[in-house]
């Protein structure tokens, strides 16, 4: 089974993918998604995945067999075990557990040569609903805290598999990052009584610089200090704390594939990383914290400098950014 360690300097839990263990000269070449032949996750070849969890079927047939407009399966190379207990122990000043967790897999459409800013909108907001389901329903396992669903698109942001999809890992910590945002939001809240994502959101949609586009119910901008070129964010108009409180699928999926269509237009089909950061479990519905998704096209490499000080460099301002994606012809 794997563990999860906590760094004692950082306070950073890492993933020890025993499983998974690897040897020096299994470093020296990544292999790339293939092109064309067997995939997995095409419509026909379900027996090769794991059992399904969910499905989409217009006719309900049999689960595992053909007919589906989307699936959810487990990972069949997880980082974290579904099964077992956290066990959470020490080692003089050092903490660890079991890698207890859920790792899961949303293929998004039968069709391989679509993404999903391709695919039919309605594919879009079935893949937002699958996520949705996959997340209420992780919910009720009371050894997991946090679900965090994330998107590789491309083998230099991290896929494994042409097929569009995306993933889900469910964890009995609350990650780094997202501690990070909840606790800065937590301390701006105190100061000012006001969830400082709303604030953000009301001075860019007045000020309108970094602002790409806007509906009834999302607002997609560039963040003001972004850590890499053409960072994004799409985040819910109005004050919602958790992604299960939000019920408006259909226009949260006009504009994540609108702003995928920009980005394919600007910077020519960029690989690039999704996340979706809500509210844990446990506190799920607040006043201070506004979930949202980011989008990081995997446009510079990170390197010393970074890795070193936490300061990323960032050649691309918002404003400009943002300027390119609001002038693409969509």
């Amino acid at each position: 089974m794997p563990e999860l360690r906590k760094d004692p300097i950082s306070g950073r839990w890492v993933i020890i993918s025993i499983e998974r263990g690897k040897r020096p000269s299994d470093f020296g070449m990544r292999i790339s998604p293939k092109k064309g032949g067997f995939c997995a996750f095409c419509e026909g070849n379900e027996r090769t995945t794991p059992p399904e969890i969910l499905a989409f079927r217009q006719n309900k047939g049999a689960p595992d067999s053909p007919g589906w407009s989307l699936r959810v399966v487990p990972n069949k190379f997880p980082a974290l075990h579904i099964e077992g207990k956290e066990n959470r122990v020490g080692e003089g000043i050092f903490d660890k557990m079991n890698g207890v967790g859920a790792h899961e897999v949303i293929i998004e459409n039968p069709d391989h040569n679509l993404t999903l800013s391709s695919l039919p909108i309605k594919s879009v907001e079935d893949t937002l609903w699958a996520f949705h389901q996959r997340m209420r329903d992780l919910k009720q396992d009371e050894r997991f805290k946090y679900v965090l669903i994330f998107k590789n698109e491309g083998d230099e942001a991290g896929a494994s598999l042409e097929h569009s999809h995306s993933q889900l890992i469910a964890l009995p910590i609350i990650p780094h990052l997202v501690q990070e945002e909840i606790d800065q939001a937590k301390q701006y809240y105190g100061y000012k009584e006001r969830c400082i994502f709303c604030d953000i959101i009301h001075q860019e949609t007045s000020a309108h610089t970094r602002i790409i586009s806007e509906n009834d119910h999302f607002v997609t901008l560039s963040p003001f200090a972004p850590r890499s070129p053409f960072e994004t964010m799409i985040l819910p108009r109005n004050h919602e704390s958790s992604f299960l409180l939000n019920t408006h699928f259909s226009q949260l999926a006009e504009m994540l594939q609108k702003t995928l269509k920009q980005i394919d237009k600007v910077l020519d089909m960029p690989p690039y990383n999704l996340m979706v950061h809500t509210s844990p479990f446990h506190d799920e519905t607040n006043e201070y914290y506004h979930w949202h998704i980011e989008l990081i096209p995997k446009l510079t490499k990170i390197a010393g400098f970074e890795w070193g000080s936490g300061f990323y460099i960032n050649p691309t301002p918002p404003e400009e950014a943002a300027k390119f994606m609001r002038d693409a012809e969509i």
